[in-house]
């Protein structure tokens, strides 16, 4: 990835008295990158614990809940250490291993056994150098890695949902119920069923579906999250109602394809957001947390990112990237937003739902279709597209695009390599570098995307050449993204979808 290791160097692990005092503070800070063994209890806690604090010298440290488990300690049923957020990519791309660790997490989502030898040839190396330094830099194995994943979304699912065990083994990843049973009361001492009883309170199955709390690191600034979302409207698959932000959503499953919607409300108190899937999207539960949380850039450090943008004037520490549900629809949103308005794209991206969209059930008014997939616009002719007023290059670089992602020359996701995808984007019809930052930026979660010749960037900063733009960016390097995000909303009027457009390979304020 372009983000090199030596622009990015690895934060430093704490030592144990640092350690101590972010458990004794609850720093909010670190949780989900600590967690604390205690040696008298046999239990691990997230730093913003509320138990009693335990003396220094029961304490052991470790940087990841796989490392915990490794060393014989089990999940506290208070704090819960599954609901910890994540990392941010920006940390796994330091390092052959964190990208590693982002590949494995999106293969178990679809697959019960992943074999370690096709994932060192997607990443270009042997399997025993992967092993390698995937225990040098995570401390465990791969192996254990996935099984403490899978056991730690097996408890959630127990502890948040009334799903039957059965399908809660069956969604973490688990195709023996009764290896499930048996390594779940080997690892936590004690069965999902105890588990099960012990919370009988946290069961809350919906009446449409499941309800799960994701969690973010504050500060977060949900309103600027909701306006994004609710400016770049796509009419049939997504919707603001009641509060909440709703949409459909079509993916692939273990025993094919899962079809359903979803919604997210956001839960500052609980600092949080609350998802609610229907049944169709249960079986892939996994991949809609882990795309919800890529969507509203749940897993963002602020601390880190505000400290190194605290130089840009009125800095809003709370603002994150919005991410996407589907890479493949948000690259056509942005291939359709060249040289038009934000209201023009979703315009143009609402006539495509409607034409060549599956019609999708939902109780939520507006939801009707999901996006077309891949095949339907490949297979859909120039003069059907041409109808819905696409131009005839957008027309090309759509096909393209729908052509190289069904042909696997392109993946639209996070994790993804940053220069390859970069590459194989612009060997396309139509497709140039503002459209490569913006999907860099919002698809393949690059926390160092920077559109220098975005209009709004441009008129931000001050300029009409992106080359200073690009000058002045450069100390906000490894965070630009975000700095984008800031130019954006410190922008006066106009509104971004009244803004012109400037540049042969842009749209103002990013359509998508």
């Amino acid at each position: 990835m372009p983000a090199s290791d030596a622009a990015n160097p690895p934060t430093p692990p704490l030592d144990d008295g640092a350690a101590y005092l972010a458990l004794q503070t609850h720093d909010s800070r670190f949780d989900g990158r600590l967690f604390v063994g205690v040696t008298s209890t046999g239990i691990y806690c997230r730093p913003v614990c509320r138990v009693r604090l335990p003396r220094q010298q029961n304490c052991r440290f470790f940087p990841e809940a796989a490392q915990a488990e490794a060393a014989g300690f089990r999940p506290c049923l208070r704090c819960r250490p599954e609901l910890a957020p994540g990392l941010a990519l920006v940390d796994s791309s330091r390092s052959l291993a964190r990208s590693a660790a982002v590949l494995l997490e999106r293969l178990l989502e679809t697959s019960e056994d992943i074999a370690l030898p096709a994932v060192a040839v997607r990443l270009g190396v042997t399997e025993r150098h992967l092993r390698r330094i995937f225990q040098a830099e995570h401390g465990v194995s791969p192996i254990q890695w996935i099984t403490t994943r899978r056991l730690l979304l097996a408890k959630r699912l127990l502890t948040d949902t009334a799903l039957p065990i059965t399908q809660v083994a069956e969604t973490a990843g688990f195709g023996s119920l009764r290896r499930f049973n048996a390594l779940f009361q080997e690892r936590y001492r004690l069965t999902p069923t105890s588990l099960r009883k012990q919370q009988p309170g946290q069961e809350t199955l919906a009446p449409e579906g499941v309800r799960l709390h994701l969690g973010w690191r504050p500060p977060y600034d949900t309103q600027a999250m909701l306006d994004f979302l609710g400016g770049r409207p796509l009419l049939g698959v997504e919707a603001l109602h009641d509060g909440a932000w709703w949409r459909t959503l079509s993916l692939p499953g273990r025993q094919g394809p899962c079809q359903g919607w979803l919604g997210l409300r956001f839960d500052a108190r609980r600092e949080g957001v609350e998802l609610t899937a229907s049944p169709g999207l249960v079986p892939a539960l996994p991949q809609v947390m882990r795309r919800v949380r890529h969507l509203l850039d749940l897993d963002a450090q602020p601390q880190d990112i505000h400290e190194a943008l605290r130089g840009m004037p009125r800095a809003r520490p709370g603002l994150r990237v919005p991410g996407c549900m589907d890479g493949f629809e948000t690259t056509v949103r942005i291939i359709l937003g060249q040289q038009v308005t934000v209201a023009a794209g979703c315009t143009l991206a609402a006539r495509l739902v409607a034409r060549l969209g599956d019609p999708c059930a939902t109780p939520v008014p507006g939801l009707t279709h999901l996006f077309p997939t891949p095949q339907a616009l490949r297979n859909t002719s120039v003069d059907t597209l041409g109808q819905l007023g696409i131009i005839r290059s957008r027309i090309d670089a759509l096909q393209a695009l729908a052509a190289a992602v069904l042909d696997g020359k392109l993946d639209l996701s996070p994790g993804a390599s940053v220069d390859d995808t970069l590459a194989a984007l612009r060997a396309l019809p139509g497709i140039g570098d503002w459209t490569c930052q913006l999907v860099a930026l919002r698809v393949l979660a690059w926390p160092d995307a920077f559109p220098a010749s975005d209009a709004a960037v441009l008129r931000a900063l001050g300029t009409r050449m992106p080359r200073r733009a690009q000058a002045l960016a450069d100390a906000w390097r490894p965070w630009r993204a975000y700095a984008v995000l800031q130019l954006w909303h410190g922008l006066a009027s106009p509104a971004p979808s009244e803004l012109p457009s400037g540049h042969p390979d842009h749209e103002p304020l990013a359509a998508p």
